[in-house]
Formats: structure tokens, sequence, C-alpha cells
């Protein structure tokens, strides 16, 4: 069973993210947008959700693309995942970005992405002279083949 912790969370749009299904890592966050807003292909606007959140210290919250906006609309999100940290108290936007063929029109509480909430560890960065060396070592993008 999936931990499940206590968030307090404000919305200044009466819209709450939502989990679609019982085994959802991701809960449904949605546009808190007023007037229709048109997508353009190769364009992108920051949506807000009207929503905050207090995150308890140790945890992030991700934002990810819907997967059925991708794949069907080519509506992504730009800097995915984006990450919400424990110390913002500000409300979160979603930057959308229109990869597909047409316009795309977002309505008020359409579902835009979805929050993953995390735990985090840090690290404590301890330079060194050397790396242990491994097979892939420093191969980079492909170096493992497809």
């Amino acid at each position: 069973m999936a931990k499940k912790i206590d968030l307090p969370c404000i919305s200044t749009s009466g819209l709450f993210p939502r989990y679609q299904s019982k085994y959802a890592a991701g809960a449904d966050l949605q546009a808190a947008i007023y007037e229709d807003l048109v997508l353009k292909p190769g364009h992108r606007e920051l949506i807000p959700t009207g929503l905050r959140i207090e995150l308890p210290e140790g945890f992030e919250a991700q934002i990810r693309p819907r997967s059925g906006l991708a794949v069907k609309q080519g509506i992504t999100i730009v800097n995915t995942p984006g990450t919400i940290d424990s110390d913002y108290r500000g409300e979160i936007k979603v930057l959308l970005i229109n990869l597909g063929h047409s316009d795309y029109t977002i309505k008020r509480g359409d579902r835009i992405a979805q929050m993953v909430i995390c735990p985090v560890i840090t690290a404590n960065f301890i330079m060194q002279e050397s790396l242990n060396e491994t097979f892939r070592n420093r191969g980079g993008f492909g170096s493992t083949g497809k």
C-alpha cells in the first residue's frame, strides 16, 4: 500500500488535485483560468492552477505531463518534471507546450498535468580526485546501444 501524508492546500479557484484511480501515483491538476486559452502549435503558456501547497520537509512535488494529452494532442510540459520544493508556498503553475500540429483549447477545470509527491534525499558532495571505474565509465548518450 502506498504511503499517505496529509498535505495542507489552499485553492483560490476551488479546484483541488484528484487521483483518478485507486493506485494512481499522480493527482491531476486543473487549469484555473477564467477564459478559454488557445495554445497554438509550437507555443507555450504558463497555466495557473490556483493551488498552493505546504509540503513537509523531506518531500517534493513533481509536476508531470498527462500521457493522454501528450499522445492524443501533443501537449506536454516544457520543464518536465517540474519540481516544487518543500519551502515554496506560491501558486503552482504549469508550463505547457503544444508540440502537435493543431490549435489546442484549454478550458477552466481541464486536467492539464499530474502532481506526484516524492521523498527527497539530499547529498553531501565530497570532492574527489578520481571515481571508481565501471563498464560504462564515461560513455554518454547512446553508449549502451539501442
